[in-house]
């Protein structure tokens, strides 16, 4: 029998829950997240095969997680309010994408993890997600943030890649100590729980509640 890592069920829970509010949410970034989640599933289970038929699957990583960024950074654009914003998230992903795969084949390799780029994705992320937290708090009509899918999405993209940055950073050095590495995978597997936890309560805040009025 295969046992995945803890993460990977909540990947599948997320996925369950995107689809089970897919046609009665009003907001269309959380539509989004349906093929996204379904596309996760699928590379973790390659990778995870890959590694356990000691096949190397680092570049499927590569180039999902380049994928993965550029989701999220179109994700926080459809968020935010300002339009000049917007088309600096717009260029900015274009720009990373370009950059990336240029380290990716020609620079650090295929082969080996895209560290540097990886780590700039994830300041690229921490930077938008801070921008939407500024705009949220100076705009003066209140809102119920408990009840706010954009609020729990943004609030597990920050801690996740504020944390994952310095461990990312050095992923090819952690990869070179058994001890380490085992270290590296349980604490990305905790962040990873946590993120798609916070995606699945953005989900359920965004389904629209149907109400049945009841004539006496």
């Amino acid at each position: 029998m295969v046992f995945f890592p803890i993460s990977f069920y909540f990947y599948a829970l997320s996925l369950i829950a995107a689809l089970f509010v897919y046609p009665n949410t009003k907001y269309s970034y959380i539509k989004w997240f349906s093929p996204f989640l379904l596309a996760t599933l699928v590379v973790e289970a390659l990778g995870f095969y890959l590694s356990k038929i000691q096949e190397p699957n680092v570049f499927i990583f590569n180039f999902f997680s380049l994928i993965e960024f550029i989701f999220y950074m179109l994700i926080i654009r459809h968020i935010i309010k300002s339009r000049k914003a917007k088309k600096i998230i717009a260029g900015s992903s274009v720009v990373y994408f370009f950059i990336s795969i240029g380290n990716i084949l020609f620079f650090q390799g295929i082969g080996r993890f895209h560290s540097i780029t990886y780590s700039l994705g994830c300041l690229v992320i921490v930077c938008i997600c801070f921008y939407y937290f500024m705009e949220l708090f100076s705009s003066p009509r209140s809102a119920k943030l408990s009840g706010d899918p954009a609020f729990w999405i943004c609030s597990g993209l920050l801690f996740f890649y504020c944390c994952s940055f310095p461990l990312y950073a050095f992923l090819n050095f952690w990869m070179g100590f058994r001890w380490m590495w085992k270290s590296f995978t349980d604490i990305i597997n905790i962040l990873n729980i946590f993120l798609y936890t916070l995606f699945i309560i953005a989900f359920i805040c965004s389904r629209t509640r149907k109400y049945i009025s009841s004539s006496s």
